[in-house]
C-alpha cells in the first residue's frame, strides 16, 4: 500500500510492507483529528508510548513531591511515570480528561508512588491556590513544579484568530503558569526545581500557530528571568522546548492530513513518542542538574540546533 503526503513544498511517499517502510520520513500516526477544548489521549491511534520498560529508576527523586500540570496525558504523563519510577509522589493537575487521568494514576500507583488527581481550569488564579492547598494537605510539602499544560489551535492567518481564542491560549499557557508558580513558590526550598515546557515553534516560528508561539515565547522569558531571581535561593528554573511528540495536542490542533508528516523536518526524519522526553524531566528535577538554571533544553530530533 502506498500513500502520498504533502509537507510544505515537498511530497513524501510511504510504502507499507511488513510494517511501514519510509522513503523520506517516518510516520508516527495515520490522518486523524479531534475537536475538543483539550485533546483526549485514549482516542488517539496509535496510543502514545509513555513508559519505556528499559528505563529503570534509581531513586533520584525519593520522597519528593511533584506537581505536574497536564499530567494526565502526553509529555506530562510520561514525566509523571518516570518521576514515580524515581520514587516521587505526584499531584496530577488536568482540565476534564478524567479517563486519561485515572489511567495515569493507576500506572503511577503500580510503581509504588502516591498520586493525587486535581481537575480544574488553570487559567483561573483561585484554582492555583486550590492546587497548592490540596497538595500540602495531602503530602505536606512541594519539591518540584512542572508547568506542562497548554493548548494550541491551528489558524491559517492572524485575522482568523478570534480575540477569544487568543485570550484563552494566553491564559492557559502563560497566566496559568504564572498563577501556579506564584502560589507554589512560598513552599519551595533550596534544592527545589521548576520546569516549564515551551516549544520548538518559539525558535523556528510556525505560521499557523501565531498565538501559541507567542505564548511559548513568553515562557522562555519567564524561565530566564525567574531563574536569575531565584538562583541565590537555590531554586532552579529551567525549560524544555520539545519538537513534535505524539500527544493529544497534535490531533486536537492540526488538520488530519498533516498528522503523518509531523516531525518530517527534523534531522532524524520523524516525530517522537512521549517516553523519549521523560528522562529530560527527571534530569531537570533531580540533583543531576544542580548547576543548571535558566536553560532551555531542546529535544527535537535535530530540527533546531541551538
Amino acid at each position: 500500500m502506498e500513500n502520498t503526503y504533502q509537507f510544505g513544498r515537498d511530497k513524501y511517499i510511504t510504502k507499507d510492507q511488513e510494517g511501514i517502510k519510509i522513503s523520506k520520513f517516518q510516520v508516527l500516526a495515520p490522518p486523524q483529528e479531534q475537536k475538543y477544548i483539550v485533546g483526549k489521549e485514549y482516542l488517539m491511534n496509535p496510543l502514545p508510548i509513555f513508559d519505556n520498560p528499559n528505563y529503570l529508576g534509581s531513586r533520584k527523586l525519593k520522597n519528593k513531591v511533584a506537581i505536574i500540570t497536564g499530567g494526565d496525558s502526553g509529555l506530562g504523563k510520561s514525566a509523571a511515570i518516570a518521576f514515580a519510577k524515581e520514587g516521587a509522589n505526584l499531584v496530577i493537575v488536568y482540565f476534564d480528561e478524567h479517563k486519561d487521568a485515572e489511567d495515569t494514576k493507576k500506572i503511577i500507583e503500580k510503581y509504588g508512588s502516591e498520586c493525587l488527581l486535581i481537575s480544574g481550569d488553570i487559567s483561573k488564579p483561585e484554582f492555583a491556590n486550590e492546587i497548592v492547598e490540596k497538595a500540602k494537605k495531602h503530602f505536606g510539602k512541594i519539591d518540584i513544579l512542572v508547568n506542562n499544560a497548554g493548548v494550541q489551535y491551528q489558524k491559517d492567518n492572524l485575522t482568523d484568530i478570534s480575540n477569544e481564542q487568543f485570550d484563552w491560549t494566553m491564559k492557559v499557557n502563560v497566566y496559568g503558569m504564572f498563577y501556579l508558580t506564584k502560589a507554589v513558590l512560598p513552599h519551595l526550598k533550596k534544592g527545589s526545581s521548576i520546569i516549564n515546557v515551551t516549544s520548538i515553534t518559539t525558535f523556528k516560528g510556525e505560521p499557523q500557530l501565531i498565538d501559541y508561539v507567542t505564548s511559548k515565547g513568553a515562557i522562555v522569558g519567564f524561565t530566564r528571568s525567574l531563574a536569575k531571581n531565584l538562583a541565590l535561593k537555590g531554586i532552579r528554573v529551567n525549560a524544555i522546548a520539545p519538537g513534535f511528540f505524539w500527544t493529544p495536542l497534535q490531533p486536537n490542533c492540526w488538520e488530519k492530513e498533516k498528522i503523518p508528516t509531523l516531525g518530517a523536518d527534523s534531522a532524524m526524519g520523524r516525530g517522537a513518542m512521549p517516553y523519549e522526553l521523560a528522562p529530560t524531566f527527571v534530569f531537570l528535577a533531580s540533583d543531576d542538574s544542580s548547576y543548571m538554571t535558566g536553560q532551555i533544553i531542546h529535544n527535537n530530533g535535530g530540527e533546531i540546533m541551538a
